[in-house]
């Protein structure tokens, strides 16, 4: 599966990527998750490469754990993190760009093989995917707004 959504959201990059970039708002305005928390800070410390963050969400009606360590943290442009523990491997990547014309294009694309544990609704997967993370950009914007 690699399913990508974009939005163009009138705010400044450095705005929306202070906002998403923080794990503390990704219960609010990111789908199904119902508590995020800094399991284990990075090197130096804090939220930064090498941190990871435990979600907790709720996915096809089950409660579901995950760790999504930070592979890269460039404010106010990228943050791509890969999952370290949870039901299926994942690779996620968020992007913050200015937008022609103002504002910014805000990008979510995630990678990932959730076959092994979905085998049923593999082949609608990538469609609820991406319907999701279409809603969570919705979602970024209006708390922005």
């Amino acid at each position: 599966m690699d399913v990508s959504a974009s939005r163009v959201i009138p705010r400044p990059p450095e705005v929306v990527a202070r906002y998403a970039m923080d794990w503390r708002h990704d219960h609010e305005w990111t789908q199904g998750i119902k508590r995020a928390e800094l399991s284990t800070p990075a090197p130096g410390g804090g939220f930064g490469v090498g941190a990871e963050v435990t979600r907790t969400a709720h996915f096809l009606g089950k409660k579901i754990d995950y760790v999504l360590r930070v592979l890269a943290h460039d404010p106010p442009t990228l943050l791509e993190m890969k999952s370290v523990a949870g039901p299926f491997p994942m690779h996620v990547t968020y992007r913050f760009d200015p937008a022609p014309g103002g504002g910014t294009s805000a990008s979510i694309r995630i990678r990932g093989d959730a076959s092994r544990h979905y085998r049923l609704v593999g082949p609608l997967m990538a469609r609820f995917v991406r319907a999701n993370i279409r809603k969570d950009l919705r979602d970024l914007a209006r708390h922005l707004s």
